[in-house]
């Protein structure tokens, strides 16, 4: 008798079900998904037991005849594509037909659908015209008609009652009713022009009515002093015909343009154009972990690397390489030009331009950044850290109903969750610090609010003074000046400072020969001189590389470097970049280099330092080498050593020229490993502390 024999559709199904099914947030979100496939614009979700014991999705959509209800149920069943083609061109959420019956097959499942008919096709079904199907674990129990209201419903019940192992790996009630509560109010904010409801058995979690845009959306779930932390962000991009194939000729009609076109001639479509927009939050908002990334593309969420390296280059020399920014973002491109098929639970996928589409998100987020140029509060730095939680929570939501459960094991592992901090700066000497503590830490503030809202039309970021009204006032404070006999409040502009006002700083002195302490109309602002030089440096070694001029000195005697076998791999594929940027470094026996040529500024004593600790950082990377990365490093590099050090003194011109410089840079408020470069003490702030406010 033969060893190999076919599987039971029982079997299958829940073979399938492990891949879509991991937790009842994955029955959410493949309903969800199928309902606004289904055009529905009023969607609600009942969650009991954080999913566990119901589950009850009901929207107004489209429906189902009794025999698409019936059909739905079958593997592979699907309305959403009928031929291999229309896999090169997926434009719904879902379309693979493995949800239904996946779901079906661990669960007891209730389906109430009831499609739109005309009114003799009621009077022949005698006034029913709705279809009710019970299926447990994957047998039907029960097919019915009934009258019910346009659209559907479906109620999953005791999911993974006949699979035991997988109900039992399942986290708590709260964690995994956070999970659903995440993802459907992250679905309704990638529709703002559609109705969500989320109810759990004790109270409604989530209720948004639709609202015109998104920024009315973020507002509307999550408020006032959410939104005033994130920076808007839009682009568009025209795409190139890179890579696809010409159409056969017998479907050469279907690509032609509107208009005449002349015998024999074949005029193809436009490939379209990429648009994003969305929020990204200012740089002293810093998270331990990616947890308060969100990303849809077409408005599909997804978790793709490309994108996250993406955002990662975006906001480099900016914040630390350790912590990660909070990010909300839709992208929109042509459904030929991304590939959902490669994941059974379609969380992750492909795009067919990867380098032109990690470029253009990499450069809307940073030209956002550079746009806005916040300016980091010397108060709220003070009394910042990095968090591992997300900053996107609702505020109708429990106190951590939207963060995601970490495990030790994961607390452990994420980056920067030991405190360290981010290499390359110079911290101060021990005498800078305060007794008791070990270094600086990094903040995750609540910054001053942004100045103007912002809608998106057609992708595009446009100022809004009309719609939504957001306060400034802050608890405790009143408009009215205390009667105690002083002077009044002095009449301060609310406006936030820009390039121009780092030009009118007047140096007054130095703090331990280290910090800079300036004044100019927005009030008080103290310099880290060390940090400020690097940014000058920083540009300048990299506006000379891409001239080609930068400046080097000879050394008075060679340098050996004795290399291990990783760096001396590293060396050997960064060594032309490294000679563009003034180094002139050759073999010296087996595993070693001289150095005979450094860049200018940078001491001898410091070469071999900065070249080990180059070659340490590149042998760590995770993601391979490219040109503008390797640049960036070895400029941030030579800024560092080459910079003004802690402890020196300085006289006032120089403090005035270095001022000056910074004032010049192109993002002066934080140094290139992501350390801030100024703070400033606000005039407001000044007169809260006098008690003149």
């Amino acid at each position: 008798m033969g060893r190999i024999h076919v599987l039971s559709e029982t079997v299958a199904n829940e073979m399938a079900a492990g891949e879509v099914v991991e937790r009842p947030a994955s029955v959410v979100k493949e309903m969800l998904e199928n309902a606004l496939d289904a055009g529905a614009t009023r969607i609600k979700i009942s969650v009991e037991a954080g999913g566990k014991k119901l589950i009850q999705i009901t929207d107004n959509g489209c429906g189902m005849v009794r025999d698409d209800a019936m059909l739905a149920f079958e593997r592979h069943a699907t309305s959403k594509i009928k031929n291999t083609e229309d896999l090169l061109s997926i434009a719904t959420l879902g379309f693979r037909g493995e949800a239904l019956p996946s779901i079906a097959s661990v669960s007891r499942l209730r389906l109430e659908t009831r499609a739109e008919t005309t009114a003799a096709e009621e009077a022949l079904e005698n006034g029913t015209a709705g279809t009710v199907i019970e299926i447990n674990g994957g047998k039907i129990a029960r097919v019915e008609e009934a009258g019910l209201p346009l659209g559907t419903s479906i109620t999953v019940r005791d999911l993974f009652f006949n699979t035991p192992a997988r109900k039992k790996f399942l986290k708590a009630e709260s964690t995994e009713l956070s999970h659903i509560a995440s993802l459907v109010t992250h679905y309704a904010l990638a529709h703002p022009g559609k109705h969500f409801e989320l109810h759990s058995a004790t109270n409604a979690m989530l209720v948004a009515p639709p609202v015109a845009g998104y920024s009315e959306r973020v507002y509307q779930v999550f408020g006032k002093e959410t939104l005033d932390q994130l920076i808007p962000v839009a682009s568009r991009q025209a795409l190139e015909r890179v890579g696809l194939p010409q159409p056969p000729p017998w479907r050469r009609r279907e690509e032609e343009v509107d208009g005449e076109v002349s015998a024999g001639e074949v005029v193809e479509k436009a490939p379209g154009e990429m648009r994003i927009h969305g929020f990204v939050s200012k740089p002293e908002i810093q998270k331990l972990n990616r947890n308060s990334i969100f990303v849809f593309v077409n408005g599909r969420t997804i978790r793709d690397r490309l994108i996250q390296h993406a955002l990662t280059e975006a906001y480099r020399n900016i914040i630390p390489p350790t912590v990660y920014p909070v990010v909300l973002l839709f992208l929109e491109l042509p459904a030929g030009e991304v590939d959902v098929n490669v994941h059974p639970s379609k969380t992750e996928v492909r795009f067919r331009q990867q380098s032109v589409l990690h470029d253009f998100v990499r450069d809307s987020v940073r030209a956002a950044l550079m746009k806005a140029r916040p300016v980091p509060q010397f108060v709220t730095e003070m009394r910042a850290h990095a968090t591992a939680s997300q900053a996107l929570t609702s505020e109708g939501l429990t106190p951590g109903a939207m963060t995601p459960e970490m495990t030790a094991g994961e607390w452990e592992s994420a980056p920067g969750a030991q405190g360290t901090p981010a290499s390359g700066c110079v911290l101060p000497d021990s005498e800078l610090r305060e007794p008791g503590t070990s270094g600086f830490a990094l903040q995750a503030p609540v910054p001053p609010p942004i100045s103007g809202r912002f809608q998106f039309e057609g992708g595009i970021a446009v100022e809004a003074n009309a719609g939504i009204s957001l306060s400034r006032t802050v608890v405790g404070e009143t408009d009215s000046i205390p009667d105690n006999g002083c002077a009044p409040a002095l009449d301060v502009p609310e406006e936030e400072p820009t390039l121009s006002s780092l030009g009118t700083l007047r140096p007054l002195g130095q703090i331990r020969n280290s910090f800079i302490l300036a004044v100019n109309e927005d009030g008080l602002w103290i310099v880290d001189q060390h940090v400020a030089h690097e940014r000058v440096l920083f540009e300048r070694v990299l506006k000379q590389r891409s001239a080609q001029k930068v400046e080097s000195q000879r050394l008075l005697m060679p340098i050996v470097l004795e290399l291990s076998p990783a760096q001396q791999a590293v060396f050997s594929e960064i060594a032309d970049e490294l000679q563009h940027n003034g180094f002139e470094a050759e073999p010296f026996g087996a595993r070693s280099v001289a150095v005979k040529v450094a860049p200018a500024g940078v001491e001898a004593s410091a070469v071999e330092h900065m070249l080990h600790e180059l070659l340490d950082q590149f042998s760590r990377e995770e993601q391979s080498l490219n040109l503008e990365n390797i640049r960036g490093r070895i400029a941030a590099s030579i800024a560092c050593h080459a910079a003004i050090k802690v402890n020196m003194p300085l006289e006032q011109n120089k403090m005035e020229w270095l001022l000056a410089e910074l004032a010049k840079t192109d993002h002066p408020y934080s140094c290139p490993h992501g350390r801030p470069v100024v703070l400033r003490y606000s005039m407001k702030d000044i007169q809260k502390a006098f008690k003149r406010i």
